[in-house]
């Protein structure tokens, strides 16, 4: 398994499959900025299990395009050389940038290891997207490439799953000419992600046991416009028992902590990444958990963070296209509000709706656990998988 981000679920069925009798090898990328899972192995764990990072000799420059582009070949080469060394039957890439999987597709072609592309996002289409605001046609161009080149790993996999039914489209119009794919929504390690009350140790730690608390936790990048969560913390300014909370990095974190001392915005706190075992003390300190996803990502991406924040027992706030498979989630089950990313107005009233209604944000949560109680059992999840590896 190669999961590029080190999210929890991904190790979670690593882990799964290696009680199962499974040799496994779980590899990520440490240098990788992004919330990690649970990636250490207990004393009590099998053997079969061996969980490592790869790392750079240098900072990975994420928004920095050539630099990044240049690294994620780097990435590339140092994941070919753990995957000779170990030479599976079968790998599984999740999460991996393109120009890095190009090198582990071709590296297991020759050596007929058995590939199952996992696909979390469409990264041709989300790179297209992106450079066209930025470089037009150029961007286009690039866009171009990188789907091609998308297209060319999708065809040439053994199988490939799909995180959501909608994600077939896309495969049919990018004219992707496999048919050996299965569809497995992604989950959360519910069992690892206790129910924790809002009185605890970390909420204690930041002053934050006696607050109201919207959170915001995960990635905050280019799919994502943190205006909303300044818009949130304005709103809420003169609301002395108010605290916006931001648990991130990188270039929305950024964005926020110059706009906090600009406006002087004392209920806005910004921390850096927490560790995944404190993870359940930060979701049990919100009163409301936020996520956001820019409009046009809508279709290419499902933010796994909503997945997390259902496991947390509390009302969620979210601004992501309609027709995402998360909103639909949040929207269909009453877990929470779903606005449109680009109504600014409306996420406000719905941010100002929960934080009058306890009795609303109470059954809301109820019903956001209770979901995630019963569509996330890993026993279940890891029999597709293992069904998928068998065939191959």
């Amino acid at each position: 398994m190669y999961d590029n981000s080190g999210h929890p679920f991904q190790v979670q069925l690593s882990r799964e499959l290696a009680k199962q009798g499974n040799e496994v090898l779980h590899l990520y990328s440490a240098s990788f900025q992004t919330p990690k899972g649970r990636l250490q192995k207990d004393n009590n764990e099998p053997e079969s299990l061996c969980i490592k990072g790869i790392t750079l000799n240098e900072e990975f420059e994420k928004y920095s395009y050539f630099k990044r582009w240049n690294q994620e070949k780097q990435i590339g080469k140092l994941a070919v050389k753990e995957i000779d060394d170990y030479q599976p039957n079968v790998l599984i890439a999740s999460n991996v940038p393109l120009d890095t999987l190009q090198h582990i597709s071709k590296h297991c072609q020759k050596k007929n290891i058995r590939i199952i592309f996992w696909v979390q996002d469409f990264y041709g289409i989300a790179i297209q997207k992106i450079l066209k605001k930025k470089m037009l046609l150029l961007g286009d161009m690039i866009g171009q490439y990188y789907i091609s080149l998308e297209k060319k790993i999708l065809e040439t996999s053994n199988h490939i799953v799909l995180i959501a039914d909608d994600f077939r489209k896309i495969l049919s119009q990018m004219r992707v000419r496999n048919n050996k794919f299965t569809v497995i929504p992604n989950w959360s390690p519910i069992e690892e992600i206790c129910v924790e009350n809002k009185d605890n140790a970390w909420s204690r730690k930041f002053s934050l046991h006696d607050k109201f608390c919207f959170i915001y936790t995960g990635t905050l990048g280019l799919k994502h416009n943190p205006q909303l969560i300044l818009d949130l913390a304005l709103t809420f300014q003169k609301n002395d028992d108010v605290r916006i909370v931001v648990v991130s990095e990188g270039i929305g974190a950024e964005f926020l902590i110059k706009k906090k001392m600009e406006l002087r915005l004392n209920n806005l706190i910004i921390l850096s990444f927490q560790s995944f075992d404190v993870l359940p003390k930060v979701m049990g300190t919100a009163d409301v958990l936020i996520s956001i996803l820019e409009k046009d990502a809508g279709i290419f991406s499902v933010p796994s963070k909503i997945l997390t924040y259902l496991c947390a027992q509390r009302a969620l706030l979210v601004a992501v296209p309609a027709e995402n498979l998360s909103a639909k989630i949040v929207s269909e089950n009453n877990c929470g509000i779903v606005v449109e990313p680009d109504k600014s107005q409306e996420f406000i009233a719905s941010a100002e709706k929960l934080y009058m209604d306890k009795m609303m944000r109470e059954k809301m949560g109820v019903n956001a656990r209770m979901y995630a109680e019963t569509h996330f059992t890993i026993d279940t999840i890891s029999q597709k998988f293992s069904h998928i590896i068998n065939n191959l």
